[in-house]
């Protein structure tokens, strides 16, 4: 990777006039920049610390380099930093990419293979110039390749390097095919890209120099953006025998990207490789990864994973959005009722609350919130978590490692050694976790965890199978709450429909709904997707384990004993669920969707 300040040292000034060069004043005008106050502009903007600079300026006394070369190699600053202080000195305009709007035409001045190989966008036309933003301003070899293609002179502006992907794929879009039409050429095994099982035939140098490639690297970052905006969970990329497919997932569901070309498939995933750190020349063992991608935003944390498949590896990126703030236990969609009761369970000394569901139901998030609820600096929080999702403030967390002997189990008996009051345990896999957590539920320390069941009674026969006592489970359990999580109504499309006659029956089975009742549903715009719904909300039931229910769990019940004998605020999800459509925050196929084969009161 090139430093900018020596592109600015060692470019051919022209003359004012030339196109696509630097005019006699710009060159004064950068010297003088460099020279000056770029340190000081680096402190303002909160790039640098006053105390790096001045150790920076020491270190250009000894070897006599430019300060922004210094600043690089220590690590102080960014390439992306530097390049937007610099054009800040020498008078380059920034432009505000945010509320951009372009005259027609303008886009088809470019290809899109060039924006995305140099991170740039064409802005306006007039006069035989054209206006381009850039993230970097000082690549003259880009300036050159667009006064070529163009036949105009070049009117520079400064982009974030951020805005600018995100701007491009608004105007451009993300069809990879359209993006690098001319990155691969043709499907052959001499050029790195392969059309057979997707493992090519090609050495680990070639794929490093694929993976490298200006618009290669523009488009795994688009991809990404694009995931971030729309608010997915997860990337999925597949390959197929004659395409590659790109999903993401979002408030649950997958929705499919416009098909990739097949021949892209190895330089993508060595590109995900090279940001994940993760062995690029093994392709026949699963693997995974981390990558801190920097979002519009904030920091997103992605967790990468590879699996090898008859058609070459198949990627799946898990995103957390650190700009995302941790949710309150209020905004979770809980009754006021299950609220109240839940919060009570929360303030007790002791014993054990379990959270349940299938994977992706929001138990953690459910969890984070309950320890974000009862936080206090007099008490020692310890959580143990595969993986440690997001950082909570002021709470000690620990994540498993099994590969150095470190699981759930082994994790929580050294736990118990710390002197914690509160103990979180990720998930109950086995009996051996549910056994150390009971027990030290029953010495004095409030425990939460996770279990994989359908609904809240399941949740104490589930532990019994697993060979828990149920002498010790009746004597710790308090609490125990299923969830799922449904999505919902679009509020900028959401209009009142009327469902087939059949999903009302089938919900009239648990609850009566009355026939002129209003329901609603999304129609579909751009702010869904067309899809008619927007973010999730939580549909919940709540088991509060009372002297009762006690009684009956040492009896080892059924799921149908422990219903007979729950108490009357218990309420099932199907029934809150229900709730949620009269309130015309969900929909009927929306909840019989989730709740597909669960029992009810």
């Amino acid at each position: 990777m090139y430093l900018c300040v020596a592109v600015v040292r060692d470019c051919k000034f022209r003359k004012n006039g030339d196109r696509g060069g630097f005019s006699f004043q710009e060159r004064s005008n950068m010297v003088q920049a460099l020279e000056k106050k770029l340190g000081q502009l680096l402190c303002e903007k909160s790039y640098l610390d006053q105390s790096r600079l001045e150790y920076a300026l020491e270190e250009q006394k000894i070897n006599r380099k430019w300060l922004g070369e210094i600043l690089l190699e220590l690590g102080y600053i960014t390439e992306a930093q530097l390049i937007e202080a610099l054009a800040l000195q020498v008078g380059i305009e920034r432009m505000d990419l945010t509320a951009l709007t372009l005259e027609p035409g303008v886009l088809s001045l470019v290809p899109a293979s060039v924006v995305t190989k140099y991170n740039i966008l064409p802005l306006w036309r007039e006069d035989g110039r054209i206006g381009l933003a850039m993230a970097n301003p000082f690549d003259m070899k880009a300036v050159e390749d667009i006064r070529l293609v163009t036949g105009m002179s070049i009117q520079r502006y400064y982009g974030n390097p951020v805005e600018l992907e995100r701007t491009v794929l608004k105007f451009y879009g993300s069809n990879v095919a359209r993006m690098l039409e001319n990155l691969a050429p043709a499907e052959s095994h001499s050029n790195g890209f392969s059309s057979g099982n997707g493992n090519g035939d090609y050495s680990p140098a070639k794929l490093h120099e694929l993976a490298r490639e200006p618009s290669l690297v523009n488009l795994v970052n688009i991809i990404l953006l694009e995931a971030i905006d729309a608010r997915a969970s997860d990337v999925h990329i597949e390959p197929f025998e004659h395409q590659l497919k790109i999903k993401y997932r979002i408030d649950g569901l997958l929705i499919e990207k416009a098909p990739s070309p097949k021949r892209l498939h190895a330089a993508i995933v060595s590109r995900i490789k090279i940001m994940a750190n993760m062995n690029i020349a093994e392709r026949f063992i699963p693997q995974d990864g981390h990558i801190e991608f920097p979002g519009s935003k904030g920091k997103v944390d992605i967790r990468v994973s590879t699996v090898p498949t008859i058609y070459g590896e198949s990627v799946t990126m898990r995103l957390l959005d650190k700009s995302i703030a941790l949710m309150n236990l209020e905004e979770l969609g809980m009754n006021k009722q299950s609220l109240h009761a839940f919060s009570h369970c929360l303030t007790k000394a002791h014993g054990i609350v379990l959270v349940t569901g299938p994977t992706g139901s929001g138990k953690t998030t459910t969890l984070y919130a309950a320890l974000n609820k009862i936080y206090s600096s007099t008490l020692k929080i310890i959580t143990i978590e595969d993986p440690v999702e997001y950082q909570l403030e002021g709470v000690i967390q620990m994540p498993v490692n099994p590969k150095r002997g470190l699981t759930f189990a082994t994790g929580l008996r050294h736990i118990l050694r710390q002197d914690p009051d509160i103990i979180m345990v990720g998930e109950i896999r086995d009996r051996e976790t549910a056994d150390i957590s009971i027990r030290a539920a029953m010495t004095g320390h409030l425990v939460f965890s996770t279990l994989h069941t359908n609904d809240a009674p399941g949740a104490i026969t589930r532990l019994i199978d697993m060979g828990v006592e149920p002498f010790l489970l009746a004597s710790s359990l308090e609490a125990v709450l299923a969830q799922r999580l449904v999505r919902r109504i679009c509020p900028a499309c959401k209009q009142p429909y009327q469902p087939n006659p059949s999903l009302i029956q089938s919900l009239n089975n648990s609850i009566s709904i009355d026939p002129a009742a209003p329901l609603y549903h999304g129609v579909g715009c751009e702010d869904c997707m067309r899809t008619g719904m927007r973010g999730r909300t939580g549909i919940y039931e709540l088991l509060r384990i009372t002297d009762s229910l006690r009684q009956v769990i040492v009896t080892r019940p059924t799921v149908e004993d422990i219903l007979k004998k729950s108490p009357a605020d218990h309420v099932s999800m199907r029934h809150d669920g229900i709730a949620k459509i009269l309130q015309g925050i969900t929909t009927v196929e929306e909840v019989l969707r989730v709740t597909q084969g669960m029992t009810d009161d």
